[in-house]
This record gives C-alpha cells, sequence and structure tokens, in this order.
C-alpha cells in the first residue's frame, strides 16, 4: 500500500485542483495500486471572520489586486485542462476552516477521509456553500459515516478546532510552505499546481511502479 499524505487549506484554488488530478491520475494511471491518503490540514486565514471575507476586498487589501477575475484566470485554465469546471467567481467568499477540518479529521476512524476533504472543498468551490457552516458541514458529512447531530457536535467542538490548529502547526513544522503539498511514501514530495503528468510520476517513483512505454500528458506544469 502506497501511503500519500496531503496537505491542503480547503479555500484554496490549488486545493481542489491537486485534489480533482490526484484522484484522476489514481484512477486513470493507477487503477490497481492500494493507497492510503491521508489528509493534513494548514490554515492560509486562521482569523477569518465568522461571516467570512469577501475574496475581492481580501485581494486588493493583501494584494493589491484590484481585478479578480484576471488572478482567477490561470487556476481556472489549470482547472480546465483536468477536466474541472472551475469558476472562482461562483464562490465570493472565504471562510474559517478549522471546522471543517475538524469533521475531516475525525472522518480518518471512518475510512472516508480523503472523500470528505474533496465533498466540502467541492461544496465551497462547486456549490458556494459556506463551509464555516456546521449545518452545511452536518449535511455534508451525512454521506462519509458521520450521523447529522455527531457531525454537527465535531465541527461545534472548541476542542476539535485546537486540535486543528495544533495540527496545522505540525504541517508549517513539517515545512510545508504551499498547498497543496502532496507527500508520496514517506519520501517524495511535489507542491503547488503540479501537473497529472508530475503526480503520476511522483507516484511511480514512490510505488516503484514502470512507466507506461507510451505516455500521454494532461494538466500544465505550474
Amino acid at each position: 500500500m502506497l501511503r500519500i499524505d496531503l496537505f491542503t487549506e480547503i479555500t484554496c484554488p490549488w486545493c481542489i485542483i491537486g485534489h480533482h488530478r490526484l484522484d484522476n491520475v489514481l484512477a486513470q494511471r493507477f487503477p490497481a495500486l492500494d493507497v492510503d491518503i491521508r489528509q493534513h490540514p494548514v490554515l492560509l486565514l486562521p482569523d477569518a471572520p465568522a461571516a467570512g471575507l469577501y475574496i475581492p476586498d481580501l485581494l486588493r487589501s493583501r494584494y493589491g489586486i484590484t481585478d479578480p477575475k484576471a488572478s482567477f484566470a490561470r487556476p481556472e485554465a489549470e482547472a480546465r485542462a483536468s477536466g474541472l469546471d472551475l469558476d472562482l467567481n461562483r464562490q465570493p467568499w472565504t471562510y474559517r476552516t478549522q471546522a471543517a477540518h475538524g469533521l475531516i479529521l475525525a472522518a480518518r476512524t471512518r475510512g472516508t477521509q480523503h472523500q470528505l476533504a474533496v465533498a466540502i472543498t467541492d461544496a465551497h468551490f462547486l456549490d458556494a456553500r459556506n463551509i464555516s457552516d456546521v449545518d452545511v458541514l452536518a449535511d455534508i458529512a451525512a454521506g462519509y459515516g458521520f450521523d447529522r447531530d455527531e457531525a454537527r457536535a465535531i465541527a461545534s467542538d472548541p476542542e476539535q478546532h485546537r486540535r486543528v490548529e495544533r495540527e496545522a502547526a505540525k504541517s508549517v513544522a513539517a515545512g510545508v510552505r504551499s498547498v497543496p503539498h502532496f507527500v508520496f511514501g514517506g519520501r517524495i514530495a511535489i507542491n503547488g499546481g503540479r501537473s497529472e503528468d508530475e503526480i503520476a510520476s511522483a507516484i511511480r517513483d514512490a510505488a516503484g511502479v514502470a512507466a507506461p512505454a507510451s505516455q500521454g500528458t494532461s494538466g500544465s506544469s505550474p
């Protein structure tokens, strides 16, 4: 079994692309490979207000970007290259993610951790849902091994939020500086907007799988 450690932030556009590309690569190029995907939290805006931050204002105040559409062009193009219809104008808000990450950590023992992480990230970007709302999170988690009341309790638990913050600090201490950050087999690390070919190459190296004699390309380099 190949262990894949995946460090992501739910509200990062490159992370939804990374999720989609990893799943594409595993399904299309390594269908027989047994993998254990372990999700680790990274907090990009740990002090975001409960009501969220309006992304155009955030881009303007933090990065001096006055045209959000221009900054969205590259990740949207990268997403389309991998078959993901990502329109970043669809979700104009970014939210605190401690509650969502708390549920994802709890899903580890249910065997649904990666699937839940993908579902919450998709809900944020593709459905423009407020993934800091415990009722929204309970609705999503109900499809991944949780009772709704149990999911609400976990997402609302301050101790679970503190656990997420401790785990996020460990991610930084481990050298995670940008997301998504992949570690394959505990030894091969890649990060950022990597193409499907680059992800596949890292998996082959970590798993000791020979490259196919003829290989097409998909995705784009960062």
